[in-house]
């Protein structure tokens, strides 16, 4: 039985009913799926948020949200709620069939001037992914940035974003990156007295980091040679992860690739556009319609007033919408 709508649960300090309107409007906002058993989870991040801006309880925090027309609040509620977990080379198997078998021959097509290339990480949290790809295109392509490669890494997180920019990373943060790629990739640095890793330029200028909801619309249109968006869907619903899935295969090249996390599946509407080709890879095949099959309620439904601006960096609302369309449009 369900707790009254004016008490405590969960032995926590939010209302049945302030925890409902809290869980609703994340999952509008982000497509994130936060069951009761996160009630403490909820209570532990938002009570920061709580704090800061001196509010009474989650039901004020609610009513502030719902005023606030910046939508900041919104945004940075999203974050707090957002799990960062990535390291270096994470599912290492998709980064060696990328190496051995995906991006050699694309590489040639760039180099001999018939082709671009384009490669998503969508969720990329703080940066490890797209670094870690970065370092396997230089490891093939030494000489990358004569050429048109790019890398657009997203995430909902700014303050994750904020974090992969720097391209910094304590000592004790870089689990999955070996002392040779370190040394040749980064540069040993120091950050308020604790060794770190610096990541240099050439792994940098191949990636642009801009703020994105997956669960809203895109403003770029690709297409994408690869795709890398594991164990972010994880947090999604079932309706949701094939909305995504499907909205993945129109904007891959009619060869593209979709890299998933170990524990996520394509359902039957998504596989007729893609084949099983490895371990939680799957390539793009058949027919690319043009059309984006965006569902009626991917924009997030019945939602108060503010609560549909969290898309953009709150500093400048408008330029990641301008780089994604600028680098990564047809």
């Amino acid at each position: 039985m369900s707790a009254p709508a004016n008490r405590p649960i969960g032995g926590s300090d939010i209302a049945a009913s302030e925890f409902t309107q809290l869980r609703d409007l994340l999952y509008r906002e982000s497509g994130i799926v936060l069951p009761e058993s996160k009630i403490s989870l909820m209570v532990s991040r938002l009570n920061k948020r709580l704090r800061h801006l001196q509010l009474p309880d989650f039901g004020a925090y609610f009513r502030y949200i719902e005023a606030d027309q910046s939508g900041e609040e919104l945004r940075e509620m999203v974050a707090a709620m957002t799990t960062n977990v990535t390291s270096f080379f994470r599912e290492s198997h998709h980064f060696t069939q990328a190496a051995q078998t995906i991006l050699p021959p694309l590489l040639e097509r760039v180099k001999a001037g018939k082709s671009r290339l384009r490669i998503w990480s969508a969720g990329c949290s703080t940066g490890e992914e797209p670094y870690s790809i970065a370092i396997t295109l230089l490891e093939l392509c030494p000489e990358a940035a004569r050429y048109d490669i790019k890398i657009l890494a997203t995430d909902i997180d700014p303050h994750a974003l904020s974090r992969a920019r720097t391209g910094n990373y304590p000592a004790g943060l870089t689990k999955g990156l070996s002392d040779a790629r370190a040394h040749k990739f980064f540069d040993p640095i120091e950050i308020n007295g604790n060794s770190a890793w610096r990541a240099r330029a050439e792994l940098r200028n191949l990636i642009t980091f801009e703020a994105l909801n997956l669960h809203q619309n895109w403003p770029m249109r690709g297409p994408f040679d690869l795709i890398f968006c594991r164990n972010v869907v994880i947090y999604f619903d079932e309706t949701t992860r094939s909305q995504l899935w499907q909205r993945f295969a129109h904007i891959l090249t009619p060869e593209g690739w979709l890299f998933t996390g170990h524990s996520e599946r394509l359902d039957a509407a998504a596989m007729r556009h893609f084949a099983l080709d490895g371990i939680t890879a799957y390539r793009r095949h058949g027919a690319h319609n043009q059309a984006c099959p965006i569902a009626a309620d991917a924009t997030p439904r019945a939602m108060p007033r503010a609560m549909s601006r969290a898309t953009c960096t709150p500093d400048a609302p408008q330029s990641s919408t301008n780089h994604i369309t600028r680098g990564y449009a047809p």
